[in-house]
């Protein structure tokens, strides 16, 4: 590894991924895309290269090596194609588990999973060949904890804690454990930064409900700052606690001075893939952004009346219509970039879904 002029970040696995995210410019993304195309650039370390010292030549522990030229990164465009990133919910869920398991070094896994997943026959090096009673448990199980996970993320009980609004149906499950996971994060108050004292336990139920909406996290995510990072709120159920039934038309406010900096987005996602709602208006949102489609437009008291309905109802303007499938039921996510105060303190709150008709 180089003694320096890098910041090196270890990886236990074979596979890595990691994550960026930028804003359009003027309501357009061809300059972001065009600088992130131009400086970003993926290739393998050279030993002995840049970041070797010559001392450590000298020692006999590396030969020095000449840079080689940096090669072309690819960058493969995915907008428009269609591909599955949700985990099968069948006997097939342990079969991929095992294939990640034998791909990956020993030890990759935390020591506690390992053993969960080494007690129903799962372990580096060696088959997993569960017998006919043994499949039929597992297939079971899978199917109870997606059942188990999916309730946890559309419909928690009053009494875990999800709500963001007493009785409401807008839930961030991070709020009560925070990044980790563990300790809800710390207030952020004039007279300084006031953590929570350590639970000692993790908010287990917060880690399902986030996970089987999210892929990834991170502490932007979760901390109260304003003008910083993001905030997501989610809802699956309507002002009576119904799920969103695709063949009907549902109403949705949001009072004056959204709380963001940046901008704001609301967004539908297809509650059986947590992917966006695939209809023929092709993007599921409406905000405060006019690109790819209208910007939504704000009532004359400032309010944003946004509504959801297979069709465009008569008088709504495009940009304040998101498209839903009859045959689907779905979810929201209102994301706030660059939040402000008044989304921490709680003192601007969106109304609940009405159901129109």
């Amino acid at each position: 590894m180089p003694e320096g002029g890098y910041f090196i970040g270890r990886s236990n696995t074979l596979r890595a991924q990691y994550w960026g995210r930028a804003f359009m410019q003027n309501n357009d993304p061809k300059p972001v895309a065009d600088l992130v195309k131009h400086t970003l650039k993926i290739y393998p370390y050279t030993p002995g290269g840049y970041g070797t010292s010559i001392a450590t030549f000298l020692e006999g522990k590396v030969k020095l090596a000449v840079n080689p030229p940096v090669p072309e990164t690819k960058f493969v465009e995915a907008s428009g194609k269609s591909f599955s990133t949700i985990p099968p919910s069948d006997y097939t869920f342990f079969e991929k588990i095992n294939a990640l398991v034998q791909e990956e070094p020993a030890g990759s896994l935390d020591v506690e999973l390992a053993g969960q997943l080494a007690a129903i026959g799962i372990v580096k090096g060696k088959p997993f060949a569960p017998d006919a009673r043994m499949k039929k448990i597992l297939t079971d199980a899978v199917r109870v904890a997606n059942a188990t996970a999916r309730t946890l993320d559309m419909n928690p009980r009053e009494s875990e804690g999800f709500a963001y609004y007493p009785g409401s149906a807008w839930i961030n499950s991070l709020f009560l454990g925070g990044y980790n996971f563990e300790t809800p994060p710390p207030m952020v108050t004039p007279e300084g930064i006031k953590p929570f004292p350590p639970t000692g336990a993790r908010t287990l139920n917060s880690r399902t409900s986030m996970f089987v909406f999210y892929t990834v996290i991170t502490p932007a995510m979760i901390m109260r700052l304003t003008n910083i990072g993001s905030q997501y709120l989610v809802a699956a159920l309507d002002a009576d606690k119904h799920y969103f039934d695709g063949a009907k038309t549902y109403k949705l406010t949001l009072p004056p001075n959204i709380p963001e900096k940046n901008f704001w987005s609301l967004t539908l996602s297809d509650n059986q893939t947590r992917s966006m709602l695939q209809t023929p208006q092709r993007y599921p949102k409406a905000g405060s952004l006019s690109y790819p489609r209208p910007a939504a437009v704000a009532n004359a008291d400032g309010s944003t009346t946004l509504y959801m309905s297979p069709k465009l109802p008569a008088g709504v303007q495009d940009g304040n219509w998101i498209q839903t499938d009859r045959n689907k039921g779905w979810f929201a996510v209102l994301r706030l970039y660059s939040p402000l105060q008044p989304f921490f303190d709680k003192s601007w709150r969106p109304s609940e879904f009405e159901l129109v008709k």
